[in-house]
């Protein structure tokens, strides 16, 4: 019995000790925490943006301290909006719903992870408001005890109308009257029971429920609300019904159209705090990399100048971050048109060895089981080079090398610079642009970087850190991959580079310096919808897109506006260089390439590429950037061995004429002989002539006639014609003929 007195009161002993280290350490790691009322309200302030020269931006905040919401004001579907879905016993628990943590756990431990969650409304508050981002048990211990001091001190409507007014719902919207504006063009007290719904689905995460990003997740996330309002028994099932069949907003009206740089950092910025499960609140300072003296400049050439919507995004090569942007609409998805080709098509087929700049493709009507593309204006060209195609951006020879490439090889390398296609999209019309999404601008812009890189993808964006309360919690991380060669990111800069000069962005051949551009057109019959022009030199990459946020059409294609806005672009960074006396430096040449000479006669005449003979002059050479792995090893004899094909001979009223063949090379010499029984005589030596008549023959004599090519010193094989008999007026033939 004294055993057991003793075990007890050991054990007891032992119980006191631990709880007071546990009360001690309690107490040494809250000791400090103090619930701070003015964190607890919105301030512009707590949010401060940095160019890059870490020179703060001004801008227009869409949420103001001043616009806050009273939770008395709103109606009672908007708050139970928030509180049936994210802390259904609010009212009931006195900041932590025990009930909730215990079935956390449970689910938790069975699922061996921690992703079920059971955080208040309280605490939701004091976690974005007062805590750093580290997940330790000192921060969770400060959470509880300033959870417990704000339902002290505040009641259930403060509590809930402090968390309203410094929640993120995205799109830079901080609480939730400037989301009601944002999102819906409306004030707080008008939202209606399907409006709050959308605005409390954001709540979970904004990048991936926003109506304009991810309409389908948006609609579904509506839903999962609205059933747990039904649940709680705060609406009817006609309630639920009609707030569901209300139709998603589209854009936004209040979208702040001056400030486009500043909407695409805080789209970044929900896309980055939700990866890295960063919450938002405190003092927010966010360095990006605007260039404030190019950002005004592109804000004045894009003013007044469309009549329609429009995006323009420049990327520093250097930094890999967009230093400038505007936009009417914000980073929306859109097909791409023929600024796919070279990602799809080109590069893919140049870096398979499926291609060269050189190769000839038959431009001409196709129809591959039902599908029947066709060129611009119904226009085909015959026989046409890879460079040329991509130069005029032409549809059928791109249709024909994803044919050869195949769309999943194809796609593969889309997937490499982070440009997904659907399973459905995996068709010919992928080609053109055809897909299912499309690509945001800065998606593409990226991409097209890729070219500028040497091969190389690298991930681009508007954000370079985060600091939260002076701790930074985010930088942004190089990500990249080789996806093309060096040789295939130069031969494809080349092509682009011919699309300048001679092709579809020719309205920036005037530019003094080395540029590769795109131009891509998407419509319909009705009309163009997209129109795209996109750029790269050594030390920019733009992209600029016109459209209308509606789908609706416009008067533009690629060639026209936005090559000329474009022009203007690169102008204006051009004489900042001067400015700054930097040098905008040419594309640089890879070991790996070789320029070749090659035979234009055989190129143009049989389309076949072959190497220039040596004998050939540089009038009838053209040359054309290889792969050193892939060039072409057939040399021509057109010149070292002069030949043609065998003229046609004939008796025409007692006179003797021969004809060359079309294809007789002009550039030849010709000499022409004449044997009969007794002699022979040369009866001609000199350039080309279609056709040749000998006047000079007797009756009822036989006359064989010769033809030699000859190129400077170097002598053809001489063809011998059939006899002429002028007597019998016939063409006769040799005995071995017969």
């Amino acid at each position: 019995m004294k055993l057991l007195r003793k075990i007890i009161w050991l054990s007891l002993l032992i119980f006191l000790l631990l709880a007071a280290a546990a009360f001690g350490y309690y107490y040494a790691v809250t000791n400090k925490a103090v619930l701070y009322p003015e964190k607890l309200l919105l301030h512009e302030k707590n949010l401060v943006l940095y160019d890059m020269d870490n020179t703060p931006i001004n801008y227009t905040a869409s949420f103001s301290h001043r616009e806050t919401v009273k939770a008395s004001e709103l109606p009672e579907h908007t708050k139970f909006a928030f509180i049936d879905t994210e802390d259904k016993r609010f009212y009931q628990h006195s900041g932590f719903d025990l009930k909730r943590i215990a079935k956390a756990v449970w689910k938790n431990t069975k699922s061996h992870s921690f992703k079920e969650g059971a955080s208040t409304l309280s605490q939701q508050l004091i976690k974005n408001t007062h805590l750093s981002q580290e997940k330790t048990i000192n921060r969770k211990l400060q959470e509880w005890k300033l959870t417990r001091l704000l339902e002290k001190e505040y009641t259930k409507e403060e509590i809930l109308e402090r968390y309203l007014n410094t929640i993120y719902f995205g799109h830079n919207c901080f609480g939730l009257h400037s989301a009601a504006k944002f999102y819906f063009h409306k004030s707080p007290d008008a939202l209606t029971l399907a409006d709050s719904a959308i605005l409390a689905g954001l709540v979970k995460s904004p990048n991936n429920y926003s109506p304009f990003k991810n309409p389908e997740n948006c609609k579904r996330r509506k839903e999962t609300v609205l059933r747990c309002m039904r649940a709680c028994g705060h609406i009817t099932e006609q309630e639920q019904t009609q707030a569901k069949d209300e139709p998603l907003p589209v854009f936004s009206h209040e979208a702040d159209k001056n400030n486009g740089y500043c909407s695409f950092v805080f789209e970044e910025l929900t896309d980055v705090t939700e990866r890295n499960e960063i919450y938002l609140g405190g003092k927010i300072e966010i360095y990006t990399g605007l260039d404030s003296i190019l950002q005004s400049n592109l804000e004045k050439i894009f003013e007044n100048r469309t009549d329609c919507d429009h995006t323009c995004l420049v990327r520093d090569k250097t930094t890999n971050i967009f230093k400038a942007g505007v936009s009417t609409v914000g980073n929306v998805c859109r097909l791409p048109g023929s600024l796919i080709k070279p990602l799809l098509v080109y590069a893919p087929a140049l870096e398979e060895d499926l291609i060269s700049p050189a190769t000839p493709i038959l431009d001409e009507k196709v129809n591959y089981a039902g599908y029947a593309p066709e060129n611009y204006g119904n226009v085909y060209h015959g026989y046409v080079s890879a460079r040329e195609c991509v130069a005029k951006s032409l549809n059928i020879p791109a249709v024909k090398i994803l044919q050869s490439l195949g769309t999943k090889k194809a796609t593969a390398y889309l997937e490499k610079m982070q440009l997904k296609t659907q399973d459905e999209d995996l068709s010919l019309a992928l080609a053109l642009g055809g897909m299912t999404k499309g690509f945001t601008l800065k998606e593409l812009v990226n991409a097209y970087s890729t070219f500028q890189n040497g091969g190389i993808w690298t991930s681009g964006g508007f954000i370079k850190e985060v600091k939260i309360n002076g701790e930074t919690v985010y930088q942004a991380k190089k990500q990249q991959r080789r996806v093309f060669s060096e040789e295939t990111a130069f031969l494809m800069t080349d092509m682009l580079q011919s699309a300048v000069q001679d092709g579809t962005a020719k309205k920036l051949r005037s530019l003094p310096f080395d540029i590769a551009a795109k131009t891509g057109t998407v419509g319909t019959k009705n009309g163009n919808t997209d129109a795209y022009a996109l750029s790269y030199t050594e030390k920019d990459c733009i992209g600029v897109w016109l459209g209308n946020a509606d789908n609706s059409e416009i008067t533009h294609t690629g060639g026209t506006l936005p090559c000329s806005l474009l022009a203007e672009v690169n102008q204006r960074l051009y004489e900042e260089y001067i400015t700054k006396k930097q040098v905008l430096a040419s594309f640089p040449t890879p070991h790996g390439v070789n320029r070749i000479s090659l035979d234009k006669t055989a190129y143009y005449d049989t389309h076949n590429i072959l190497l220039a003979d040596d004998s050939s002059p540089m009038e009838q050479r053209f040359d054309e950037w290889f792969k050193s792995t892939a060039l072409p090893t057939k040399k021509s004899d057109f010149f070292s061995n002069p030949r043609i094909s065998t003229p046609s001979v004939n008796l025409e009223n007692n006179r003797v004429v021969i004809e060359l063949k079309s294809d007789s090379p002009r550039y030849y010499t010709y000499r022409i002989k004449r044997y009969d029984y007794a002699s022979h005589t040369t009866l001609y030596e000199g350039e080309y002539l279609p056709q040749f008549v000998d006047s000079s023959v007797s009756p009822n004599h036989t006359y064989i006639y010769t033809i030699t090519p000859i190129y400077a010193d170097n002598v053809g094989t001489e063809i011998t014609l059939p006899a002429i008999n002028v007597t019998e007026n016939i063409v006769k033939k040799e005995w071995w003929q017969y």
